[in-house]
């Protein structure tokens, strides 16, 4: 009896390769062995993917180009062979409202192997254009995410802002720093700015930088003539004249104190309780201090600690209202080092010192202009207090400390 056999394969498959027996039934002595070897087809092989960024950032407006290459096995004389990369967009083809190109090129890297890309080009119009965009080839796929940051408005927003925001942040920071070193080192920046670029005020004819007005007490003599004056004259190498008489009396001002203040470029009154006390001061401060400043345009007035506290309302509220055109400063327990903030605040309040390496004694005006007019050249003793030669002259007798 005569029948035939066969065995179909409907896909090949590495783990089909072997041997096949064929066996009559019944008859195990008549049989018949093949071997099936299966060759792996080029074209079956997986693709190998070139890594690329899998997520890109975009705004509407901008353009965002998705790189697409893959290694594959090929063979030339195998029918079907898929070389093609197919783009997608959220699992289903591209649709229609995308706007987009594609450029695609191949190169053979070895024999057997080609190097296929696709670039596709997406012009981003509409939140509809971000998504999921998938690259595929022999069933196997590279996928790509397209998404962007939205504002309240509903208008993109950029999504690499960590450097504007961190140039934000050292700014404000820096920003702080010199708010905090300029609130520290504000009146040394000063003082260095006029003593470096300052106009000098020796050309105005002026004998003396500051006139000094007090009360002749025993408190306010000890601080003018040991702690203001010495610094002034010792320290800053400024000529100081004293007075210790009314400033402002009821009267108008006599000639001998139009005479001195005409003479020098400052005027400080160390305005003390005892200064107040007086009785000009009591009766018609307003007038007093109107008068001032018609006779010095920014006088330097010296408050006490704790002063503040006892004086009268009145007298306050007008220093308040003429702070513009007055300069108020106010002597402390920590006031005594060179270094406090009141000198530093007296010392830009006054001119800008001149420091002489010259051993002359002569005035200022004299060394910087070669001026010879006998006016401006003083004795060794000017310095002194009681520098009036003829104290019963024009203008008579002279009460200065």
């Amino acid at each position: 009896m005569e029948g035939k056999a066969y065995l179909e394969f409907a896909n090949f498959s590495s783990a089909d390769q072997g041997n096949y027996t064929c066996m009559q039934q019944g008859n195990s002595s008549s049989s018949f062995t093949t071997r099936l070897i299966v060759k792996e087809s080029r074209c079956s092989k997986d693709p190998g993917f070139k890594r690329n960024e899998d997520r890109l950032l975009g705004n509407i407006g901008s353009t965002v180009t998705l790189n697409c290459t893959a290694l594959l096995f090929w063979d030339p004389t195998e029918e079907h062979c898929d070389t093609t990369l197919q783009w997608s967009k959220d699992h289903f083809p591209l649709p229609n409202h995308i706007h987009y190109t594609l450029n695609a090129s191949s190169w053979y890297p070895a024999a057997g192997q080609l190097m296929v890309t696709n670039l596709l080009e997406i012009k981003l119009k509409e939140q509809d254009d971000f998504g999921l965009y998938i690259c595929t080839v022999r069933n196997y796929s590279s996928l790509f995410r397209v998404s962007g940051e939205w504002i309240a408005c509903g208008r993109p927003h950029g999504p690499n802002h960590i450097f504007s925001v961190l140039a934000a942040i050292v700014l404000l920071l820096l920003l702080a720093v010199a708010a905090v070193v300029y609130s520290r080192c504000h009146l040394n920046i000063k003082l260095w700015y006029k003593n470096s670029y300052g106009d000098y005020e020796l050309s105005d004819g002026k004998l003396f930088d500051a006139y000094i007005s007090y009360v002749n007490n025993d408190h306010d003599r000890k601080f003018v003539n040991f702690i203001l004056k010495p610094h002034l004259e010792k320290r800053n190498v400024y000529k100081v004249h004293l007075n210790d008489n009314a400033i402002l009396p009821a009267s108008e001002p006599s000639a001998e104190l139009l005479m001195n203040l005409s003479r020098s470029r400052r005027l400080i009154v160390l305005l003390s309780h005892a200064y107040l006390e007086q009785d000009w001061c009591c009766n018609n401060f307003r007038q007093g201090l109107l008068h001032l400043l018609e006779l010095c345009p920014q006088p330097i007035l010296i408050l006490l600690e704790g002063q503040s506290k006892r004086m009268r309302p009145e007298i306050k509220q007008l220093l308040n209202d003429h702070q513009h055109c007055l300069t108020v400063l106010t002597w402390k327990h920590n006031s005594v080092t060179p270094s406090s903030v009141f000198w530093k605040e007296l010392a830009l309040a006054m001119p800008r010192r001149v420091v002489f390496r010259s051993s002359s004694a002569c005035e200022p005006q004299t060394l910087l202009h070669n001026d010879k007019d006998p006016m401006l050249t003083l004795d060794s003793n000017y310095r002194d207090s009681n520098s009036d030669t003829d104290p019963a002259g024009d203008l008579g007798k002279n009460n200065s400390h």
